[in-house]
């Protein structure tokens, strides 16, 4: 099956400053996040969220990322960055997901599992969930720890868009596509010098591997752990 007539999704996640939103959006990247969950290094308030947002390109999308923030934080940050799509990676049920009007993607731990994913529990669990991101940190981890997984443990079947992340680089991105055919992919920690500083040629590259992913001609069998 030839992959030139589909397009891996790609988001970056985590930015802190409003010059790499601007290159992110130049390179043609689907979404950027901006991270609101307490323990990460890449928290942002969102007046800065806010104002980063306004660098945004047109066509762009914002997203949010939470982890157990409470309703009342996570209705300001919609009120003030207006995002297009919200992402949960604690412990939120389905209803707390969309109990705030917009859509929104889950977080699924991959680290330290050893089992596929069960399909029919997810679609139990979270039915209003536009989307799956099937991270590599623990359960109860944050994401954006670079942390890889067992690509083969994802689940298969899944009638929603699957986005792979955890550990994705621009030296195994284009392995990582191949191996899973995902939707879309998502990197924080794979594309900077620091937390939340964004390297402009690890972006560049990012890009360049996953749009030629996209047009390989021979998928692979989704096993073994990221390079």
């Amino acid at each position: 099956m030839s992959r030139t007539l589909f397009r891996t999704r790609i988001k970056f996640c985590g930015f802190t400053r409003a010059g790499d939103v601007r290159l992110a959006s130049e390179l043609g990247v689907d979404a950027v996040g901006f991270v609101f969950a307490a323990a990460s290094p890449r928290r942002v308030h969102a007046t800065e969220a806010r104002t980063m947002r306004n660098a945004l390109a047109p066509l762009v999308d914002a997203v949010a990322l939470f982890m157990d923030n409470d309703g009342d934080e996570v209705r300001e940050v919609i009120r003030q960055v207006r995002p297009t799509l919200l992402q949960f990676h604690g412990g939120e049920d389905d209803a707390f997901c969309r109990s705030f009007g917009v859509p929104y993607m889950k977080a699924i731990a991959m680290r330290d599992g050893h089992d596929a994913i069960d399909t029919v529990s997810l679609r139990t669990r979270y039915p209003g969930a536009a989307a799956f991101l099937f991270d590599g940190h623990a359960p109860g981890g944050s994401g954006g720890s670079g942390q890889g997984f067992d690509w083969s443990r994802l689940p298969r079947g899944l009638d929603k868009p699957c986005v792979v992340a955890g550990g994705l680089r621009p030296e195994n991105v284009f392995d990582a596509i191949l191996a899973t055919l995902p939707w879309g992919v998502d990197v924080a920690s794979g594309i900077e010098s620091a937390p939340g500083i964004k390297d402009g040629d690890k972006m560049r590259r990012f890009v360049e591997e996953v749009r030629r992913a996209d047009c390989h001609t021979e998928p692979e069998p989704a096993s073994g752990q990221p390079a």
